[in-house]
């Protein structure tokens, strides 16, 4: 209900994606008069959507801390509830982040050991599967070496999961290659992530740069939150400033409008590559359940990415398999205290 197209656009995104997907089925929260009209007008709906009602929905204005004191009715505590109490496998919404986080976090609890969870998006890229992982994206601005190691640890089960990569590449954003560059919690994450490579079957190339995340040295690129938003922001800024310029280049003189024809079928094939819709959906990583945020405006096609994506991380079992893997190789107050003799581990 949260979404900027509201709950059209969802229950036509859904509906794309039960076409696509015969095994899914499909639980919506909210105000069940409304929802049971759209449902109706979608025959490829009928028996496999259940309908939840909640009344209330949460703004993308309203502050988490408001949602926290009064969220229970609405829409997006009801989804997450459900995955909490195993009614649905994963949950999908189009609200907004900062509440969906706090609602994520209060139900359905960080797994043993996680410090922070971290947002993890796909990015298009020269990788041969055409998307590299990068996380954290937003959901925490801090991040310490601890951090670090368990964004590798959970981009790596991602990717396995997600673009089944059976040992990925693993790459710590930095302002340079070399190895004596950044700040000290970058250089012991490092070291950190290095050690645990092996044990938990994941090539570690070091640090990348920015010029990296589309590229192809590596499959997972591993950030702070806040480095992570900045690049995430300005790469889709930029995506659609290439668009907004091709079109003016294209109707600048007559002969441009009939190259822009002749061009026609490739444009479409680069429209198609960087559309942000076709990897629409940030996975919610280190929570006792998977939940993924779509784009607030995402459109009936962003909403059935998002679905198609929930779906596959939940038919793999994805959550249980990310648990088993950070907890396997967690490190200890001890290990991050030998890396950092001078921080405080009290």
């Amino acid at each position: 209900m949260g979404g900027d197209h509201g709950p059209a656009a969802v229950v036509a995104g859904i509906s794309r994606s039960a076409r696509e997907i015969p095994d899914i089925g499909f639980i919506l929260h909210g105000p069940s008069r409304e929802l049971e009209r759209l449902v109706k007008k979608r025959k490829n709906l009928v028996g496999r959507v259940e309908i939840c009602n909640a009344d209330g929905v949460v703004s993308m204005e309203d502050k988490p801390s408001q949602v926290m004191r009064k969220g229970k009715g609405t829409s997006m505590w009801s989804a997450v509830e459900s995955v909490r109490d195993g009614t649905a496998t994963v949950c999908v919404s189009c609200g907004n982040t900062g509440a969906l986080m706090a609602i994520s976090m209060i139900r359905l609890r960080k797994l043993p050991g996680i410090k922070r969870p971290a947002i993890a998006i796909l990015w298009p890229s020269r990788s041969p599967n055409g998307f590299n992982v990068m996380l954290d994206v937003g959901a925490d601005i801090r991040a310490d070496e601890t951090d670090l190691l368990q964004y590798a640890l959970m981009g790596a089960s991602y990717a396995r999961n997600g673009l089944n990569l059976p040992r990925p590449r693993i790459g710590l954003l930095n302002v340079g290659t070399e190895e004596n560059k950044g700040r000290s919690e970058l250089k012991t994450a490092h070291d950190m992530i290095a050690e645990r490579a092996e044990s938990a079957n994941f090539d570690f190339v070091g640090f990348v740069e920015g010029g990296d995340i589309p590229g192809n040295a590596a499959d997972v690129i591993v950030t702070d939150g806040f480095t992570g938003n900045v690049a995430l922001k300005t790469g889709e800024g930029t995506a659609s400033l290439i668009g907004d310029l091709l079109r003016q280049a294209f109707k600048h003189t007559p002969m441009s409008r009939i190259a822009s024809l002749l061009a026609y079928s490739s444009l479409q094939r680069l429209k198609r590559r960087i559309d942000p819709r076709r990897v629409n959906g940030g996975v919610f990583l280190g929570l006792n359940g998977t939940v993924v945020k779509s784009h607030g405006s995402a459109d009936a096609t962003g909403i059935a990415a998002a679905v198609s994506l929930a779906f596959q991380l939940a038919d793999t079992g994805f959550t249980q398999k990310l648990a088993a893997r950070v907890a396997s190789v967690a490190p200890t107050p001890d290990d991050v205290a030998t890396k950092n003799p001078l921080k405080d581990t009290s």
